[in-house]
């Protein structure tokens, strides 16, 4: 075990928590709910920064790392669609969702084929990760009816179209694999 699977860890952990101060009935507890979200978005960058910088790379760590950013997302985003009640949110809420779910088997099937490179990580996913924590951090601070709170879901939007760009750019890059498969 070290700090950077350790950090993964936490992100983990935070998720029940996440949901507890989510449903707290205080005034504080939304904000605090957006803080331990920010936490674990810096966690998310910096247990990669530190595994590279320190070589403490493991297949534990690979492993985990993923599977915890997309577990902090979804729920983030269940809890959002509960607030909201909307299809106005729900609508960029489930495109999000669908496609780390197709994203992921892709990759998984790719890695499978020895072809995962061909779906590695773009700057388009980067930026759509990038808006999606903003647009999550505004979100889960503020009430719906708070002035700055459509703000947050413009940006899920945003978020939204480059997710489904970046899943079009990935289903591109893995076609001729997928197409020899059928």
């Amino acid at each position: 075990m070290n700090i950077p699977n350790i950090l993964t860890l936490a992100r983990v952990a935070f998720i029940p928590l996440l949901v507890v101060l989510f449903y707290l009935p205080y005034n504080w507890s939304m904000p605090l709910a957006a803080g331990l979200f920010a936490a674990a978005s810096v966690t998310d960058w910096l247990d990669g920064y530190l595994a590279r910088r320190w070589n403490q790379s493991t297949p534990f760590g690979a492993f985990l790392d993923p599977v915890a950013d997309k577990l902090m997302v979804v729920v983030a985003l269940a809890l959002l669609i509960e607030r909201y009640d909307t299809l106005v949110l729900t609508l960029p809420a489930l495109v999000i969702i669908g496609r780390e779910i197709v994203i992921s088997a892709l990759r998984e099937w790719m890695a499978e084929m020895g072809k995962r490179g061909l779906v590695a990580v773009s700057w388009i996913g980067k930026l759509k990760t990038t808006l999606q924590m903003v647009a999550l951090l505004i979100l889960l601070a503020l009430p719906p009816t708070h002035e700055i709170a459509p703000l947050g879901v413009v940006v899920l939007y945003v978020a939204a179209a480059l997710t489904l760009w970046s899943m079009i750019q990935y289903l591109k890059a893995a076609w001729p694999h997928l197409s020899r498969s059928m």
